[in-house]
């Protein structure tokens, strides 16, 4: 009998959600950060194995918006809770249980599906301490299952997904055997990108930055041609993404590059531009553009 299903991965932000997507399908498909909010976008990753297929989403970091693009993640992560099979709580046992805790948790009382609580990271705290964690959360909400994990040492990862696959229904596979995720490949090139900028910034250019895949052909020599501008609210986000004589944006090429190769397993040429438009995140035209539409939930 073949089990296929939908599973949503909420919680507040960097409570390790894209970290556990690229550990149950083993390779890199969400980019991480310890910058909050560094998932925008729902990210549909599909684990296929003989008896199941299973398409995780994982979802921005549930928190109080600051401008359009807040409200858009929100209510994207808020609204994937409906129509799924199965909702993963998320939540580290190192961190205090706080209000964004409490709010999701209301949220979930609405959800269609069973509701597990993951309690990641357990590898930074004694037993003890875990399974105090846990007795804790057990007070606020009535989980369906508890599986504590790490995702980083790849603890209990095979049981999540055995209990998972348990809860599934009957069905048949909604995409090919060996298809990662659903999103086209031009998506998955803007955000190791992203990623890069973030991680090279860090608070400098927080959440000011859309990138634009402006072109992407194969040339005649085989090798995959990327052209990318990346949108920043300032002038002054421009010179630090630049940076001193293109030295910053040659080293977001250069590590991009690196994850594209590998992802899409041929040579890459990444060209990279920066433009300003400012505050784009609160501006509709743009959020549209760079495919934060708020008319698609």
């Amino acid at each position: 009998m073949f089990k296929s299903g939908f599973i949503s991965i909420v919680g507040r932000p960097n409570v390790g959600k894209s970290t556990l997507l690229n550990g149950i399908l083993e390779t890199k498909l969400a980019i991480m950060s310890d910058v909050a909010q560094t998932t925008r976008n729902t990210i549909q990753g599909i684990y296929t194995d003989e008896q199941s297929q299973m398409i995780f989403m994982d979802t921005p970091g549930i928190h109080k918006p600051q401008d359009r693009l807040g409200t858009f993640m929100n209510s994207t992560a808020l609204n994937s809770i409906f129509g799924v099979d199965v909702v993963l709580f998320m939540a580290p046992c190192n961190e205090a249980i706080g209000k964004g805790d409490k709010f999701i948790l209301e949220r979930l009382k609405e959800a269609d599906g069973p509701v597990f609580l993951i309690l990641s990271k357990i590898d930074l705290l004694p037993r003890e301490k875990v399974m105090e964690k846990l007795q804790e959360w057990t007070s606020l909400y009535d989980f369906k299952e508890i599986i504590p994990i790490s995702s980083l040492e790849n603890n209990n990862i095979t049981t999540l997904l055995d209990v998972i696959k348990q809860y599934l229904p009957e069905g048949h596979m909604y995409y090919p055997k060996d298809q990662m995720t659903d999103h086209p490949e031009r998506f998955v090139m803007a955000e190791f990108i992203r990623e890069k900028i973030l991680y090279f910034t860090r608070e400098e250019v927080p959440h000011s930055v859309a990138i634009v895949i402006e072109r992407m052909q194969v040339a005649e020599d085989g090798v995959m041609e990327i052209y990318a501008t990346i949108v920043v609210d300032r002038q002054s986000q421009k010179g630090i993404i630049v940076g001193k004589q293109g030295a910053m944006i040659q080293k977001i090429r250069k590590n991009a590059k690196r994850d594209m190769t590998r992802f899409l397993q041929t040579q890459v040429h990444l060209e990279l531009f920066v433009k300003v438009e400012r505050d784009w995140r609160n501006k509709e035209k743009y959020l549209k553009e760079f495919g934060y539409n708020e008319d698609d939930y």
